[in-house]
């Protein structure tokens, strides 16, 4: 039995390029292609494809939007296509789910097909997977990756993961980078809640760090602890923030002095 395999992609040469792959295969019947995520939800709907080959980044409806309508227990077979981004292929990896980054060689595309032929064979779903999956890209999607700030007479943006630590001052915060400082009129506790928790964590109230930039945790006194930051920057941990620190510990692999 042939394969039945949709193609979805806003980008027409992209497109284009799965579908003439697709043609040479023999186990492939091509259903169709869409240029967007709503003609897209539609085909899946009424033509069942056993196999989508699916666009992340399309504009009005993604195709993370198009699995989520659909819902991943109803998904087809799934080889999501994504131009480069790290952490969309992270997801993808751990949760064993096929992908293709554009643009992708005649070999990498066969490859895929083949695990996904395989797959198939055997009879292995892959909504478990795509939910996951996409519950990992959602949460990327709800923490900030970048900060704006004014520098001089213009507006830049700062990447979360250059942050070192965050500094309370009133009104304003004070961002701390490895080689400077910039500062943003927001409060301490709004700025905390758009910030991933996996890695950024309150140590104080004036203070927050990049868990990823802790060096070090070492005992002090009546129950407090000092965090040494890479940049060689010491914070006084608060000794309410246990739990803090004991997720800190776990993260740096145990790298406290107590």
């Amino acid at each position: 039995m042939k394969i039945g395999t949709l193609v979805v992609d806003d980008e027409p040469i992209a497109r284009r390029a799965i579908v003439r792959l697709l043609r040479d295969d023999p186990d492939i019947e091509l259903l169709g292609e869409c240029g967007d995520g709503a003609s897209a939800v539609e085909a899946i709907g009424h033509q069942s494809p056993t196999l989508v080959f699916l666009d992340i980044q399309m504009p009005a409806m993604s195709g993370m939007e198009v699995a989520a309508t659909i819902g991943a227990e109803r998904m087809p077979a799934t080889v999501f296509v994504t131009a480069f981004e790290q952490y969309a292929v992270r997801a993808f990896e751990a949760n064993a789910v096929d992908y293709l980054v554009k643009p992708f060689s005649r070999e990498r595309f066969a490859a895929t097909l083949r695990r996904v032929k395989t797959r198939l064979s055997a009879g292995e779903g892959s909504s478990a997977q795509i939910l996951q999956a996409l519950q990992a890209l959602r949460q990327r999607d709800e923490h900030m990756q970048r900060i704006p700030v004014r520098i001089d007479e213009h507006i830049g943006f700062i990447d979360v993961d250059d942050i070192v630590w965050i500094k309370a001052s009133g009104n304003t915060v004070q961002i701390h980078l490895a080689d400077r400082v910039h500062e943003m009129r927001e409060t301490m506790s709004a700025l905390a809640a758009r910030l991933d928790p996996r890695h950024f964590a309150r140590v104080h109230r004036s203070a927050i760090i990049n868990v990823r930039r802790v060096q070090a945790i070492h005992p002090w006194f009546n129950g407090y602890h000092v965090v040494t930051m890479d940049t060689g920057q010491k914070l006084r941990m608060s000794r309410y923030q246990h739990e803090t620190f004991l997720r800190l510990v776990s993260t740096r692999g145990g790298k406290s002095a107590e």
